[in-house]
């Protein structure tokens, strides 16, 4: 027969767990739909630079140095825009900080691990830099096995990251392009699609030739300029103003994406850990009803019994 009381601690226990989870899942879903507006507001923008910027691109046939001020390998936007043979990929893997979010960091991990894999088959090298503490962890010793470098990590960026954080990453980025360390430049992240779902994507960056693949099929590209459309001074500078802006931008919304994703993910899985706590109390409530309607019904039949033998 069941123990009353280991039970009924068992269910002591569910309840202050059910206590977190449903605190949590409040907590994530207050977040959630401040991320979500923040996504939805950002995605306008960062299709109409896109779509700017490659205007200019296709307007351009050469692209000099000659005349620009050049302080940051961000802003040596000549050698960004080359396309040169792929011997070193340069992945920036979007993870989160904290754990509690169901399968949304091993789902990113998994993906990485793939395109490693096969860029590997390919023999093209790999060189990681990976934001988020959980990616961090999971990624290191498989670094390792693979030999695959994890050149930069970031581990502070919070929640609500902002355009700051995504500058510091874009100039780490182009300052391993600019030195010939990469030769491609891509972002393993998680698009957020609503509240109960999110798909994790490969967003390519450099060389540029997928506008659409890092914000979306309906960004469009147009190969045409417009006649009227004039460079003042010329399409050099406004190229050098334009692609830091640009590839910022597409670090800043995948970030964007990210915590929405694990947000909404984390919402999702704290109220699935809430039903099955409720229903873990119902069943051992079931048993430990059955185990005390047993032990009273026992100690029934004892004071009969020995009712009974005091009558004989």
């Amino acid at each position: 027969m069941p123990n009353l009381l280991d039970i009924k601690d068992r269910i002591s226990s569910i309840q202050n767990t059910k206590k977190i989870t449903k605190a949590m899942k409040m907590v994530a879903a207050a977040k959630v739909k401040k991320s979500q507006v923040k996504v939805l507001s950002a995605r306008p923008f960062s299709k109409a630079l896109a779509e700017a910027f490659v205007k200019v691109l296709s307007c351009t046939e050469g692209f000099s140095s000659a005349g620009l001020k050049i302080e940051r390998a961000i802003d040596n936007y000549p050698v960004l825009m080359q396309k040169r043979e792929q011997k070193t990929a340069g992945i920036l893997v979007i993870t989160s900080n904290k754990g509690l979010a169901g399968a949304y960091n091993a789902n990113v991990i998994r993906f990485t691990l793939k395109k490693i894999k096969e860029y590997k088959e390919k023999g093209i090298n790999v060189k990681l830099f990976i934001v988020g503490t959980k990616g961090v962890a999971s990624l290191r010793r498989k670094a390792q096995e693979m030999n695959v470098e994890m050149v930069q990590t970031y581990t502070k960026i919070s929640q609500e990251p902002n355009s700051s954080n995504a500058i510091v990453i874009a100039e780490d980025l182009a300052q391993s392009f600019v030195d010939e360390k990469i030769d491609s430049i891509e972002i393993v992240t998680t698009r957020f699609k609503n509240m109960m779902s999110y798909k994790v994507e490969d967003w390519k960056i450099l060389p540029v030739d997928d506008i659409k693949g890092a914000l979306g099929d309906d960004t469009k590209e147009e190969k045409t300029i417009d006649p009227l459309m004039a460079f003042e001074p010329d399409s050099d500078h406004i190229l050098q103003k334009i692609v830091p802006m640009f590839i910022t931008n597409i670090i800043y919304q995948a970030l964007l994406e990210a915590v929405a994703s694990e947000l909404a993910a984390r919402m999702t899985a704290m109220s699935s850990a809430t039903n099955n706590a409720d229903e873990m109390i119902r069943l051992l409530t079931i048993d430990y009803n059955k185990a005390r309607q047993a032990a009273i019904t026992q100690e029934i039949s004892e004071v009969v019994s020995g009712a009974d033998a005091l009558k004989n």
